[in-house]
């Protein structure tokens, strides 16, 4: 019999993980409303009435307003891709480029303020010397998605969601921020042009040379760049 729950899921379009973790809310629970969003998709304005027990943002590319997350009875919840360490964007990016030896993902309580809820729970794991951006966002997901269970489970059994001792390290990382891990100014030295590297190359997104008035995509090895 399903769990009679009102919960609004707010996901990310397109993506396995996000799709597993909507499935088993939908198997099992009888209230759910779900959407599902790209950048730049606007909120949904027939979310903003809704009321019920939980809410739950799992990689969703919205800001919850702070209206609606009070209309939460129980809990509003995100599922962040970080550690407490890492909060805002680019975090396994910000991690590769301080060079980690354990990164990890987190459940917190929303506020309207991005990544500054108190946290519910951490769940960490080894970050290896040939990790990339790839390989490292591949496992954090798949993290994610079992700290997802485990907070799902405690919810359908009526369980009070845990309290940890941790919490957010620093401001959260701002989309300036992020930005600027993917210049290379000509000056920097051979380690920190490997760490940027190391942080920012994914598919077709790689950092960039700064000469003068001129942008080059970097390209080769750490000390080389064509136009």
């Amino acid at each position: 019999m399903k769990k009679q729950l009102r919960i609004l899921f707010l996901g990310k379009a397109n993506d396995e993980h996000c799709d597993k973790a909507l499935n088993l809310l939908r198997r099992n629970v009888g209230g759910v409303t779900a959407g599902l969003s790209e950048w730049g998709d606007p909120f949904p304005q027939a979310f903003c009435d809704w009321e019920g027990d939980y809410i739950v943002s799992y990689l969703s590319r919205w800001i919850v307003p702070a209206d609606l997350l009070r209309r939460a009875g129980v809990a509003a919840i995100n599922f962040h891709p970080a550690p407490p360490s890492f909060p805002g964007v680019g975090c396994n990016n910000f991690a590769l480029y301080e060079g980690v030896d354990e990164f990890g993902v987190t459940c917190h309580y929303m506020n309207p303020k991005v990544d500054t809820g108190e946290v519910v729970a951490v769940k960490r794991f080894p970050v290896y010397p040939e990790d990339d951006v790839a390989s490292l966002l591949s496992r954090t997901y798949d993290y994610q998605l079992i700290l997802f269970y485990e907070m799902f489970h405690l919810m359908c059994s009526g369980e009070r969601l845990p309290k940890s001792s941790e919490t957010w390290a620093r401001k959260p990382y701002t989309r300036t921020e992020f930005n600027s891990l993917f210049t290379i100014d000509p000056s920097m030295n051979q380690e920190e042009i490997g760490r940027r590297v190391r942080a920012t190359s994914f598919r077709g997104y790689n950092p960039e040379v700064l000469l003068g008035k001129y942008r080059f995509v970097y390209q080769g090895n750490e000390n080389e760049a064509s136009p």
